[in-house]
């Protein structure tokens, strides 16, 4: 891991194709649908006026959960809705709010790059649910530091990365992809209409580039599985020519690539390799996806072929680890694909690694058993570092826990799932040591510092050697840190006095003794970097918090204060604050007035984590009306600093019957 004072470019992601004047504006955030919000309201009002409505809801139930009203990602299915797709009408919660990480080296320099294609019963799973979702054993991945590019794979005709996927791989600095398919019948009538002329093709290429760029994304697999005709086939190479300039010019390292299946003749006939029938593809965008059924003689022929001279990079052997057809290796022997394709110095394209969680029939062993497949490739893939500016925090949390925690404090005692809240993940290792001795590192949700997870480190009989405190470039800042929480965390500060410099890499350093005959574990909960001027800045205030799209519905239960079933809240609320100086944000609510007067205003109550300045609050019971609460949101700081509830926002709402 690499902390640079320089930092990251990431190219603005500017103006639009022109084809579509409306997506050249900037659209402000209004209250959709009608419905009052606090942007309605004057700007010094602190109190929101709701009416308590059990209408139908008109939120889209393509952006939102049919019972509950939680945001949900989605594809595009058919060419009409990708034609007529407007900004203005896209899902605010899933676009990704992390930009891509800068990285050592950079992709462009990596001659052999490891690309994975997530392709898991359809798509839209448990990952659909940008904010999170309640699931005991879900699928995550968190080996990033050894990919270079992630695909999000279904078979809608556009596949829109969930944007969960998209702020988690954009923190390891690894490029995302969405996916363009087209296939059979449908598929082909698709082809027959969008590849007609060239209006028609700038059109679809000029959708994908504003749905990119609205969502946070960087580019798209391009995969026509149907047969084209003359005109169609004549046709392709323009189109992918003019998505990758678009998606260039706009987006800053974005990429499409191709993957093997339509030859030159329009046919639809996989070649498993590429040659003279492909080429034309491949050489008009920035990347060629082999299909899965090659041997090392496909190997050997692409190495000596002059269509892939000094672009061998840009060939992405795909490696299904389902191991479906004749194929070399896939399972729990897909290093052997892997080893083949880097000795003829190939990138690889890694299809469908979910099988390790698929094929458990017991998906609690999903973690032990993704980190034994991982540590099978560690020979064939290249380790790449994040390259980014301080601070820098991660308490090593892998999106996923059986227990939400807060400075080592259960907050939420339940099964989640919320890959934005993966942190900047560590390598995990498995090592043999001298002799019998052995270092294994993983994560571990048992107990945790700030998510659901910590890092664990375990090996055979050993002892920590610390850094010494008296380093010459070391010393301690005690009155930044207690020395021990109640519940047995130790928290150090130390200040690392250097300037002008990066930070190449953290370390724990393990060394066996003699008279050692124990096993050793250690937990790390969350290691922090920051610069020292900057460390007592004050933190800004929230601003601008609004809250509309209201939904009121009945729940199951009697409500607590009448016979009545339950009063459930459902509403977005939207806020500014900086997304650089916060870690995440705690969105609490609490009763401040009821019918009763005589009942005191009540505490707060945690609501959820936001990752980004936009929360939709479901499922929230309340008292009876008439009634006054009040909704806050608290930013959690990276400098590790609490945020003075001065600076907290708040929005109350007073809500009567009809």
């Amino acid at each position: 891991m690499s902390l640079s004072g320089d930092g990251t470019t990431v190219s603005p992601r500017g103006k639009v194709p022109v084809q579509d004047a409306e997506e050249n504006v900037d659209v402000k955030v209004t209250p959709l649908f009608g419905m009052q919000s606090c942007l309605d309201e004057p700007p010094d009002s602190s109190i929101l006026h709701e009416v308590v409505r059990h209408a139908e809801t008109t939120l889209p139930a393509k952006h939102y959960d049919a019972d509950t009203t939680e945001p949900i990602s989605c594809g595009l299915h058919s060419l009409e809705q990708l034609l007529t797709w407007k900004r203005s009408e896209a899902n605010p919660f899933n676009i990704a709010v992390v930009p891509r990480a800068g990285r050592e080296p950079p992709l462009t320099s990596c001659p052999r790059r490891t690309l994975v294609s997530h392709d898991m019963m359809g798509g839209y799973l448990d990952d659909r649910f940008i904010q999170g979702t309640t699931t005991e054993a879900p699928y995550a991945f968190y080996h990033w530091q050894y990919i270079d590019i992630f695909n999000y794979f279904s078979h809608n005709l556009v596949t829109v990365p969930p944007a969960v996927w998209t702020n988690a791989a954009h923190k390891h600095g690894v490029v995302v992809l969405g996916t363009f398919i087209t296939e059979w019948t449908d598929g082909a009538r698709v082809c027959e209409a969008f590849l007609k002329d060239e209006e028609s093709y700038r059109a679809v290429a000029d959708k994908l580039v504003q749905i990119s760029l609205c969502y946070g994304f960087d580019g798209w697999l391009i995969n026509i599985e149907n047969e084209l005709s003359e005109e169609a086939v004549k046709n392709t190479p323009l189109f992918l020519r003019y998505l990758s300039d678009q998606m260039h010019e706009r987006i800053a390292g974005s990429l499409v690539l191709w993957y093997d299946s339509v030859i030159q003749s329009g046919e639809l006939k996989w070649q498993n390799e590429l040659n003279d029938f492909n080429r034309m593809f491949f050489d008009s965008c920035d990347g060629f996806f082999t299909n899965y059924n090659w041997t090392e003689t496909s190997l050997e022929w692409m190495s000596g072929y002059s269509g892939a001279h000094g672009r061998r990079a840009d060939i992405y052997v795909g490696v299904d680890v389902f191991a479906r057809g004749e194929v070399v290796g896939g399972k729990l022997e897909t290093n052997k694909a892997l080893e083949m394709i880097r000795k003829h110095s190939f990138s690889a394209a890694i299809f469908a690694p979910g099988w390790v969680y698929e094929s458990l029939e017991n998906k609690k062993e999903f973690c032990q058993k993704q980190d034994m497949f991982w540590h099978l490739l560690t020979d064939y893939l290249y380790v790449h570092h994040l390259s980014i500016r301080l601070p820098f925090i991660s308490s090593f949390c892998q999106g996923f826990g059986k227990t939400l925690y807060c400075r080592g404090q259960v907050e939420s005692q339940r099964n989640w799932l919320q890959l934005s809240a993966q942190d900047v993940q560590p390598l995990y290792l498995q090592k043999q040591l001298e002799g019998q001795g052995w270092l294994r590192t993983r994560g571990c949700s048992e107990d945790a510092w700030d998510g659901g997870s910590s890092f664990l480190l375990e090996a055979s009989p050993v002892s920590l050697k610390d850094l010494p405190g008296d380093h010459h470039l070391l010393r301690d800042l005690p009155q930044f840190c207690s020395e021990e929480n109640p519940d047995g965390w130790i928290v150090r500060c130390s200040l690392l006095e250097v300037q002008d410099c990066s930070i190449q890499g953290v370390c724990v350093n393990i060394q066996k003794q003699q008279d050692c005959d124990t096993p050793f574990l250690c937990r790390l909960g969350q290691i922090m970097f920051q610069d020292v001027t900057h460390l007592l800045d004050s933190s800004p205030p929230i601003q601008s918090l609004c809250v509309y799209d209201f939904v009121w519905l009945r729940g199951a239960g009697p409500s607590p204060d009448s016979t009545s079933p339950r009063l459930i809240l459902n509403t977005t609320v939207r806020w500014n604050y900086p997304s650089h100086l916060a870690h995440y944000f705690r969105v609490y609510w609490r009763r401040l007035r009821g019918p009763d007067p005589r009942i005191p205003a009540g505490p707060l109550e945690l609501v959820g984590r936001a990752y980004s300045n936009l929360y939709r609050v479901t499922e929230l019971a309340l008292p009876e009306p008439p009634g006054l609460i009040e909704l806050v949101v608290e930013p959690v700081s990276k400098a590790g600093v609490p945020v003075p509830e001065s600076n907290w926002g708040r929005r109350s709402i007073s809500y009567y019957g009809e």
